[in-house]
């Protein structure tokens, strides 16, 4: 009888555990820990890809998110990301700048802001295309049209050398 009451108790608490650990996953305190890897991103945005160009739909950007993105190239990894700013405006930039690169670390998001996941600078998303140069995310031509916004992959891959080796 205690054997079957250990189990009986084991169980429950096992019940218990899966179902806190899956409403703390429903709210997003784990999101952090399960992201989205660029591929899955691009999937989830609705991004189109032809030979030429990448095809991202704005409405993919309206919540000013940023959406990470890469391509490959050559056998390397070219990362990129692309939002819509507080002041409306589209935005693309490599995810990587002209000081940090080397770290192959990029940005992330927070708020209204890119900070660099190497220095921990941080940088206006309205400033995103408009000042370059430093730990700045380097600019990426795109143009809108369509509902969507369009990168060349030539620009992508012009910025090969700022990927050189695997992330971090």
């Amino acid at each position: 009888m205690a054997v079957n009451r250990g189990k009986g108790m084991a169980i429950m608490v096992a019940v218990v555990l899966l179902a806190g650990v899956g409403s703390l996953a429903y709210s997003g305190v784990f999101s952090g820990f399960f992201k989205k890897s660029p591929a899955e991103s691009a999937k989830a945005a609705g991004v189109l890809e032809t030979a030429e160009v990448v095809k991202i739909p704005l409405k993919a950007l309206d919540s000013g998110k940023a959406l990470f993105l890469s391509l490959e190239s050559e056998g390397r990894q070219l990362y990129y990301f692309a939002l819509k700013s507080q002041d409306g405006a589209y935005r693309a930039a490599l995810d990587a700048c002209d000081v940090c690169y080397r770290t192959n670390r990029g940005y992330r998001q927070e708020a209204d802001q890119m900070v660099c996941n190497n220095c921990g600078q941080k940088f206006a998303c309205d400033k995103i295309g408009e000042v370059k140069g430093g730990c700045n995310p380097h600019p990426l031509a795109h143009k809108e049209g369509a509902g969507f916004m369009v990168i060349r992959k030539a620009d992508i891959v012009a910025g090969k050398d700022y990927f050189a080796r695997k992330r971090s």
